[in-house]
């Protein structure tokens, strides 16, 4: 599909241009004092301006999905804009890493109890192998609406790998067909090839005997005329002249 005037790609360097400017904001309120409202002000927009960027893309993926599996896009390019929205996946996490560590910093020493919870004691020499830093998306959440949260994604994922799946048999069965048109196509031009050899042939034979009859008919001439002389000969000797 030509690239040029697509709604998908410009809606992925929409997204692109947005997380350039969630890490310039970023980067501006870093620079800031931690305890001025300004650093407050701004990290509640580069929060929602993160959640809105997280919708974006899910909607370029299932947009994606819908066009993968309505012979709108060959194998080709469906693969290279998946690299494409995977790369813009990978600037989500390393934005919101970028925006939480900065609000964990800021934090101090303030352990949220959840997360308290995967903490060993004080008085213990080695971290905990589970121990990780939670999202703010997460931290409001129960088990349950996590669970639930990671069934729908992973739906998400079958639903997409299965509309894949789809399109590349359906390509598979165009393959074949175009694979069974040009066997036919063959059989015709070799058909085709050896009617023009066997006319060729018959061209070259009538040619030739063309030739020959050129020729005969042009020795014929000769001996009516040798003969219509000699017989001029024979009257012209034979009647006397007066």
């Amino acid at each position: 599909m030509a690239p040029g005037g697509d709604a998908w790609l410009s809606e992925y360097d929409r997204c692109e241009r947005r997380a350039q400017e969630i890490m310039e904001s970023i980067n501006e309120r870093n620079r800031l004092q931690r305890t001025g409202s300004s650093h407050s002000k701004i990290s509640s927009e580069i929060r929602f301006a993160l959640k809105n960027f997280s919708q974006d893309l899910n909607n370029l993926r299932q947009n994606l999905i819908r066009a993968s599996t309505s012979y709108h896009l060959t194998q080709r390019e469906v693969e290279r804009r998946q690299v494409l929205l995977d790369n813009l996946v990978t600037k989500e996490k390393q934005l919101n890493d970028n925006f939480k560590n900065d609000l964990q910093s800021n934090m101090g020493s303030f352990v949220s109890p959840r997360t308290s919870l995967l903490h060993q004691g004080p008085g213990s020499s080695r971290a905990n192998p589970w121990d990780m830093d939670e999202s703010e998306e997460t931290s409001t959440m129960t088990v349950s609406d996590i669970r639930q949260q990671q069934q729908h994604i992973i739906a998400e994922q079958d639903r997409g790998l299965e509309a894949l799946s789809q399109v590349i048999a359906r390509q598979k069965q165009m393959g074949e067909h175009i694979g069974d048109e040009l066997e036919e196509h063959n059989e015709i031009i070799d058909d085709l090839t050896g009617q023009m050899g066997r006319a060729d042939q018959k061209l070259l034979k009538e040619t030739k005997h063309i030739k020959k009859i050129d020729k005969k008919s042009g020795s014929c001439v000769m001996m009516v005329i040798i003969v219509v002389l000699l017989i001029a000969i024979v009257v012209v000797a034979v009647v006397p002249f007066k």
